[in-house]
This record gives structure tokens, sequence and C-alpha cells, in this order.
């Protein structure tokens, strides 16, 4: 018995690793093959992420970094970094929050927003072509065992 349990024990953690594995490819490829698909603009995937999350229309008055930084599952010294070079670059603007003077907030500023819409584009061809042999139902699929695992990794 303990034999049977030892080898399907065995089998999980390597499927376990198996799909890790393959998440943390699949990571490193959106990172290299989603710049390429928008390097002409000059974004890198993380300045994306952000420009994509203040293109909401819930984030059109602006986002507070914390807000940000929990919806993008990123660090705040992280995001600090990418948000200082969007600033630069004029595609976001720093506004002090009117509900709480002592915090400031995010948004699109006017070239952030036509970049966005210049985007729109390269970006959706990139996921048809990433997406190409899935069907809308495995799509949604991918959705919900994304969610769940994202759900359980959260609470360790």
């Amino acid at each position: 018995m303990s034999d049977l349990r030892s080898e399907k024990d065995h089998a999980v953690h390597e499927i376990n690793n198996r799909l890790f594995f393959r998440l943390f490819q699949v990571a490193n490829t959106l990172h290299t093959k989603g710049t390429q698909a928008i390097e002409e603009f000059g974004v890198t995937t993380q300045q994306w992420s952000v420009l994509g999350a203040l293109s909401r229309p819930q984030a059109e008055e602006g986002m507070s970094i914390n807000d940000l930084s929990r919806l993008l599952l990123v660090s705040r010294q992280n995001l600090t970094g990418v948000l200082s070079r969007l600033e630069r670059d004029g595609l976001i603007e720093r506004a002090t929050n009117e509900e709480d003077r002592r915090s400031r907030k995010v948004k699109l500023s006017k070239q952030g927003q036509a970049l966005w819409l210049k985007l729109q584009d390269p970006i959706h061809q990139f996921y048809d072509k990433a997406l190409k042999d899935l069907s809308f139902d495995d799509r949604l699929a991918f959705i919900h065992y994304f969610t769940k695992l994202q759900t359980n990794m959260s609470k360790l």
C-alpha cells in the first residue's frame, strides 16, 4: 500500500514540477514575445500592464499606487521604477488624491491615452496569435484555473 502511495505521490510531485516550470516558461515567453510585439512603441511588458490597468474606465480619475500595486500583484518598489519611467516619458501623471491630500494618484496622460490606443492592434494581434489553437471555452477554462491557482498561491 505504501509503495502505491509513494508512486502516486511521486507522480503528483512530478506533474506539479512540470506545471510550475511550464508557467515559468510561459511568463518568460510572454515577457520576450510581448515586448517584441510592442517594441516599436518603446514600451516594456511591465509598462504595458500599467498602461492597461490605468486605461480601464474605473481608473479614469486615477488610482493610488497601493491600489495599482494590489491589482497588478507587484510590490510598490517594483512599481515605483516603472511609474517613474512612464512619468518621465509623459505617459502618466501623478496628482494629489482629492479624498486624501497626503496620497497621490496616477492616471494616464493624454499622451498615454493616445499611446494606449495605438497599442491596441499589436496587442490584439499578439493575443490572437498566442491563443490561436484555443477555443473560446478553453480560454474561459484557463481564466478559471489561473484564478484558482492565483487565489491559492496568494494564501500561502
